[in-house]
């Protein structure tokens, strides 16, 4: 894996100060991955639709160290973290180890103390990707600042150094530069991709799949007990990993077929079958969790039994959590939404839940 070429080769022009935002989306997996090794290295191909209402909007404010602050602190990287308008102590310590795994790719980050500014725009910690967004969006604004110091950096460099950087704060991150579908992950049949960053899906999607809808059901708003780290962790001696690693790519295999015939029914079937495996790998390790609560199971039951009596191309998926994904065509949006509103928001914490639907990417602003 050539990870060389994103060390900055060029000389850099500093600059004394500067600020930077970006918005950056989460994003729902189709195919999970679910094993890594170091640094940040997926045990399998994934694919997942970007989205457009769940983001992170944050920016940063990049100050140059006085000559005294960098003798003195040459080689530590100063920043503060305000969260939704509080510095979040707290959170430090994640973006620390960000910071220290991307030094040798941005070692300009040592040149500046640095004010970072962030929100979400729905409920952190709450089975939706947070740490997808965010992270991405902080990569985004370290890649603006390069290009501002460096030279002759290609639009498709930035996003692909982009998605490398985030990826070593969080895998799924890499998949948050770009959209609508990302493949994240070296696979033999999908053209570009890489263990090292995302990429955009490289074929022609059936139109059935263009704006196609995600309402975020909220079903449990509460920090998960066992976080995706100890979870990915856990593959490293579980009994079913290296079958589970085939089976994740033989579906990426069959996603990109899908993708481009635009078979709905084989969509919803293996969209379905890959959440219930991601948790299935959680009910088999050891120890053994369950992130999914009574009421996810009756949203599925439902779900179920609508698709049957309506004939209706409505599906579920899964991330890491409780929380349930439903996903749908554009032309059932109307339909859909009286049946959740009838039907299922009454499992949600508080009603509540996300109307979402596939994005396009990072935007700066």
């Amino acid at each position: 894996m050539n990870t060389d070429q994103f060390l900055v080769k060029s000389a850099l022009k500093y600059i004394d100060k500067a600020t930077f935002k970006w918005q950056t989306p989460s994003n729902i997996a189709l195919v999970k991955y679910w094993g890594k090794s170091n640094p940040q290295i997926p045990k399998n191909a994934s694919i997942s639709f970007t989205l457009n209402n769940c983001h992170t909007n944050t920016s940063i404010d990049f100050q140059r160290k006085s000559n005294a602050e960098l003798v003195s602190a040459s080689k530590t990287v100063a920043f503060d973290l305000f969260f939704e308008g509080k510095q979040k102590e707290e959170f430090k310590p994640k973006i620390a180890e960000f910071f220290k795994r991307v030094q040798d790719y941005c070692p300009y980050i040592y040149e500046y103390k640095m004010t970072i500014y962030s929100e979400n725009s729905f409920p952190h910690s709450s089975g939706i990707a947070s740490s997808a967004s965010g992270l991405s969006a902080i990569a985004r604004c370290l890649m603006s600042l390069e290009n501002e110091i460096s030279t002759n950096l290609s639009a498709e460099f930035i996003n692909k150094k982009a998605s490398f950087l985030a990826r070593l704060g969080s895998g799924s991150a890499s998949r948050s530069i770009e959209g609508p579908l990302v493949v994240w992950g070296n696979h033999p049949e999908i053209k570009g991709s890489s263990d090292l960053f995302g990429i955009k899906f490289p074929y022609q999607v059936d139109s059935i799949f263009e704006n196609y809808q995600d309402v975020i059901l909220l079903v449990d708003k509460g920090e998960k007990q066992v976080s995706s780290t100890i979870g990915h962790n856990l593959m490293i001696n579980h009994p079913f990993a290296e079958n589970r690693f085939l089976q994740a790519n033989e579906n990426l295999a069959k996603m990109s077929t899908i993708l481009q015939e635009g078979n709905v029914k084989e969509f919803i079937n293996l969209v379905e079958s890959e959440a219930l495996t991601l948790h299935a790998m959680m009910l088999t390790s050891n120890p053994y969790f369950i992130l999914m609560k009574p009421n996810t199971l009756e949203i599925i039951n439902r779900i179920w039994e609508y698709r049957q009596e309506k004939n209706s191309n409505i599906c579920f998926t899964l991330d890491a959590g409780a929380n349930v994904h439903v996903l749908f065509p554009e032309n059932e949006k109307q339909s859909v939404k009286k049946f959740i509103d009838s039907e299922l928001a009454v499992y949600c914490d508080n009603n509540q839940y996300i109307c979402d639907q596939v994005g396009f990417g990072a935007k700066q602003f």
